[in-house]
């Protein structure tokens, strides 16, 4: 009997290191990268602004009437109240140990989503006259993202599938089906740079005034596929 289930337990083993060995295809691993540049038609402004003084109320309110002016001089500029949002708002005391006194400081930051870049230059003078007094970043973005991603995955694919065809036909071997495809994009798009700030002026007054350097965006996927060898 003892036997019986050695011989069983080995016709086994056996049967499993056959499937495995069956199952083991010639595979080529390659990394694949998509790159698409895009010329940005979009721009997200982080502008702030602050006040202080002794009294809390005091700074708050003039705060606000910073807000007031830039709110209405957007509405007036045609930016859709959807647009523009205040990310942050703060007011807090400190002590000035040389006066030997109190100070309060107001702060705001705010956010707006610039659909028309030609508008830039006068959306930032206008913002400088509401009382804005720094300029926290400039984001460059497109309104097709999405459509420019897809194109650089596919982009990606066909330049693994390259890789994969030259190294096989080396060996005169054939790139077969696809067995796994692993993404390994990061969502970071390099910003291009921006010159000028909200008191720029034209040394040439006939002369059109430009300050803005929108460059492209460049969009990169990487991904790693593992293909069948024929």
């Amino acid at each position: 009997m003892k036997k019986v289930v050695t011989m069983i337990a080995l016709i086994f083993a056996f049967a499993i290191q056959a499937q495995e060995q069956k199952s083991q295809v010639p595979q080529i691993s390659v990394n694949g990268e998509g790159k698409v540049k895009v010329t940005p038609d979009q721009a997200i402004i982080k502008i702030g602004f602050q006040n202080s003084g002794k009294d809390a109320k005091e700074v708050k309110t003039l705060n606000d009437e910073v807000v007031d002016r830039v709110i209405k001089f957007l509405k007036k500029s045609g930016i859709p109240t959807t647009d523009y949002k205040t990310n942050a708002v703060s007011l807090y005391k400190s002590y000035d140990y040389e006066k030997k006194k109190y100070n309060f400081q107001a702060n705001q930051t705010l956010s707006i989503t610039l659909k028309d870049l030609t508008k830039y230059d006068e959306i930032m003078m206008g913002l400088n006259d509401a009382g804005v007094n720094s300029i926290q970043g400039v984001e460059f973005k497109s309104s097709k993202i999405e459509e420019h991603e897809k194109e650089a995955r596919k982009r990606a694919i066909l330049n693994a599938k390259q890789k994969a065809t030259d190294y096989a036909s080396v060996l005169n071997q054939k790139v077969g089906k696809a067995l796994l495809i692993t993404d390994n994009s990061q969502q970071y798009y390099p910003q291009p740079e921006y010159k000028g700030n909200m008191m720029a002026m034209a040394s040439d007054e006939s002369t059109p005034r430009q300050t803005l350097a929108a460059g492209e965006i460049e969009i990169n996927t990487n991904v790693s596929v593992t293909f069948a060898l024929e």
